[in-house]
């Protein structure tokens, strides 16, 4: 009995004498860091130059229901049968061209954003092996998962700024 006792704190006494295995963590938003890319802000104003013209035209067409939405309720009582019936057809004529409207620019957004993340992914990917490489980590964790860090685990801004100097 003496001897198991024996061995088992000799087993953990060196078991506690190991020197304690530390891993390096870095945390990363990567969202954020491809948004503030140069390559970002770039496609981003492609886009908006892309479909300006149909941002023009839905913002008309907004303030253009707004306006007969107003008629309307303002004047709906005191205007004839037909009236009524025209404007509310232009009414619904309007809202279905600004639905369709808002559908395409959002269609348009959402394929410049996936095209974008899809170019960029090996960039970013060269980006953050560059930080780990530097900063010898062993792990990064995506910042949404993250409950609590402190601020130099954060390693976006770095990702960032490598992401604008890769090629």
């Amino acid at each position: 009995m003496r001897k198991l006792t024996g061995a088992l704190c000799l087993g953990v006494m060196s078991v506690l004498s190991m020197p304690a295995m530390a891993t390096e963590v870095g945390v990363l938003d990567w969202r954020q860091a491809l948004l503030d890319s140069d390559a970002a802000q770039r496609s981003m104003n492609e886009l908006k130059n892309q479909i300006s013209s149909q941002q023009q035209r839905a913002e008309s067409l907004s303030q253009e229901l707004q306006q007969l939405q107003q008629k309307l309720q303002q004047d709906g009582a005191v205007m004839s049968e037909s009236e009524r019936t025209s404007a509310q057809q232009e009414l619904r004529q309007k809202g279905s061209e600004f639905q369709q409207l808002r559908q395409q620019i959002q269609r348009a957004q959402q394929e410049k954003e996936q095209a974008f993340m899809q170019s960029a992914k090996p960039k970013l990917d060269r980006a953050i092996d560059q930080v780990v490489a530097q900063h010898d980590l062993d792990v990064i964790v995506d910042r949404d998962a993250v409950v609590f860090s402190e601020d130099g685990l954060d390693v976006t801004e770095e990702v960032t700024r490598i992401f604008n100097s890769l090629n």
